[in-house]
């Protein structure tokens, strides 16, 4: 209401914008990379496998879900700043800025893959087997095309979460304009410095975030789970 369409559009075109733009993607692509390598198997073994341990495993996937994201950047600060417990170079870098978003983001995804994989029949999966085909071929030619509705639902509210993501990346990766400061921190940023292009920036957060919900009403449904998260045995 107080910037009209068109401002809002060219302050679209303000270098800060832009290079927050560029970094955003990049990191929030680099991340949700990340989530599917490693969040697919995990959410595989986890629902498809009961050991001791199990719920404290479950626990500890969903645990970035209620830590306060200043929390886990502190954390993610304290294990691989430069005087961190792993005495590494990545805080401060847009490796940082991954980091943070996979690990805020990833449980989203996860939560998602574990009741997805639990949707698949097993009487299919054992069909498979039966029929010669190794783990390996079963787990890619029939448990993930069966799972794949739940699969791109989580993996489109990782990335949403991770586009939006803040606390966590300015505590560990810092504000640097071009090199670790993403959208939602540009906000902060020209907060009080340009109002006109934190609003320009929010509208764009804004019609990303409304872009990916509508695409998750066209997926197909994700199969139900009675898999209890927190609590499972």
């Amino acid at each position: 209401m107080r910037v009209s369409p068109t401002k809002l559009i060219a302050q679209l075109g303000n270098p800060v914008v832009t290079d927050a733009l560029v970094v955003s993607l990049k990191t929030t692509l680099a991340a949700q990379a990340l989530i599917l390598a490693i969040g697919t198997p995990t959410a595989f073994v986890l629902a498809s496998h009961r050991f001791r341990g199990r719920s404290l495993v479950v626990t500890l996937v969903e645990l970035p879900l209620v830590l306060p994201p200043a929390v886990a950047g502190i954390g993610l600060l304290a294990a691989f700043g430069r005087t961190g417990l792993l005495h590494s170079s990545i805080a401060f870098t847009q490796t940082a800025v991954v980091l943070a978003v996979a690990f805020v983001a990833s449980p989203l995804y996860v939560r998602a893959a574990i009741a997805a994989f639990e949707g698949v029949d097993a009487k299919l999966i054992a069909a498979s087997r039966t029929l010669g085909a190794g783990p390996y071929r079963t787990f890619f030619r029939v448990v993930l095309p069966l799972a794949r509705g739940g699969l791109l639902a989580g993996a489109a509210l990782a990335f949403a979460r991770g586009l939006g993501e803040f606390g966590a990346t300015i505590m560990f990766a810092g504000s640097l304009r071009g090199v670790t400061q993403t959208l939602p921190l540009a906000v902060y940023s020209q907060f009080d410095v340009n109002f006109d292009v934190a609003l320009a920036v929010s509208a764009l957060l804004v019609l990303i975030s409304a872009a990916l919900l509508v695409t998750l009403k066209w997926l197909p449904s994700a199969p139900t789970s009675r898999f209890r998260f927190a609590t499972s045995s």
